[in-house]
């Protein structure tokens, strides 16, 4: 064990974050204990833990001298993978985010391990599946790589397709043309593309078509050559569709496909190709999984508890013996005040 002072100013305040939850962080996962004295900070703990603590100060004070202001979200990520992994400092964070977000409006950078696991795998494998619950950023980060990949001219489009799925509701059939028809149901990835790019960029290449919106149901027949093609929602597909979808694949393409298997909206009696393909491809050379955890979840941290509750609901469901999940959604409801 060992006891460390360092000496900080009001420019280190941005680094402990929203009550102090940054340094908790470092706390919780390095094994330390920080005080605040006078002057400064006090770190005590593993001599290789203390030390990890002083470089992340460290690299925290050389970024802000060099012009790089972090904002608390993407900061309390960078630090959840820098102290995950000794070999990953904030620095070097910030220099890949740069490199990979070149010519879009911020920085992409992944905020857990296996978001950036799914970074990887993007920049490795021709086909990767992400698969998770909501807000783990697996459609953001998908278009993010899209986007930095047409602007590093490695494809020449962005194919965006998603099934035609209802959460629910009966929406009934839509006004417009095709691409109106469609719209709706993309609206996160235009949300995505959007937030990265000038709109009148993104209006632009939708005009030419460098950005096309095609619906799964007229995927049929089609090779995808020099294309980043994302599939959002695949859950929502039948195995028919994804094997179709799958076999689209042309020369010099990626393709992402991303889903939620807790959140099937098909028929019953339909399976989910997501779930199938989830069998049926691993091990497949080529083809990447990545499998988020609730602990991944980068939205609201109400959405994260929500997550949990929702499996863990879902968990004593699964237990009751046949018959009793009436009951037991009974129990569950809020008492009449």
């Amino acid at each position: 064990m060992m006891k460390k002072a360092l000496e900080i100013t009001p420019n280190f305040e941005p680094l402990f974050g929203t009550r102090d939850e940054n340094l908790r962080l470092m706390e919780t996962m390095l094994h330390v204990h920080i005080d605040f004295e006078s002057d400064g900070l006090v770190v005590e703990g593993p001599e290789e833990s203390v030390s990890r603590v002083e470089r992340i100060f460290a690299d925290f004070e050389a970024l802000r001298r060099a012009g790089v202001n972090l904002q608390n979200g993407e900061l309390n990520g960078m630090l959840r993978l820098a102290v995950a992994d000794p070999a990953i400092t904030l620095r070097s964070l910030v220099d890949s985010g740069r490199q990979r977000s070149a010519g879009t409006k911020r920085m992409v950078q992944p905020r857990s391990l296996n978001q950036r696991r799914y970074v990887e795998f993007i920049e490795q494998c021709d086909m990767v599946f992400g698969i998770g619950p909501a807000g783990t950023g697996k459609t953001y980060l998908a278009v993010a790589m899209a986007a930095s990949a047409l602007l590093a001219k490695k494809v020449s489009r962005i194919i965006l397709v998603r099934p035609a799925v209802e959460a629910g509701e009966k929406l009934g059939f839509l006004p417009g043309s095709l691409q109106e028809k469609v719209d709706p149901y993309l609206r996160p990835l235009y949300d995505a593309l959007y937030d990265l790019l000038e709109p009148e960029k993104v209006d632009k290449m939708l005009e030419r078509n460098v950005i096309e919106i095609a619906p799964l149901a007229f995927m049929r027949g089609r090779t995808l050559n020099d294309a980043f093609i994302i599939m959002d929602e695949a859950q929502n597909t039948t195995s028919e569709q994804m094997k179709m979808f799958l076999t689209r694949l042309g020369n010099n393409s990626k393709a992402v496909i991303t889903g939620d298997v807790t959140q099937i909206d098909l028929p019953n009696p339909r399976r989910s190709g997501l779930v199938e393909a989830m069998g049926v491809l691993q091990g497949v050379d080529g083809i990447g999984f990545v499998h988020f955890e609730d602990g991944d979840v980068v939205r609201h941290h109400l959405v994260q508890r929500i997550i949990q509750a929702y499996d863990s609901f879902g968990r004593q469901q699964r237990e009751l013996p046949l018959g009793m999940e009436g009951e037991a959604q009974k129990k569950a409801a809020p008492k009449p005040q």
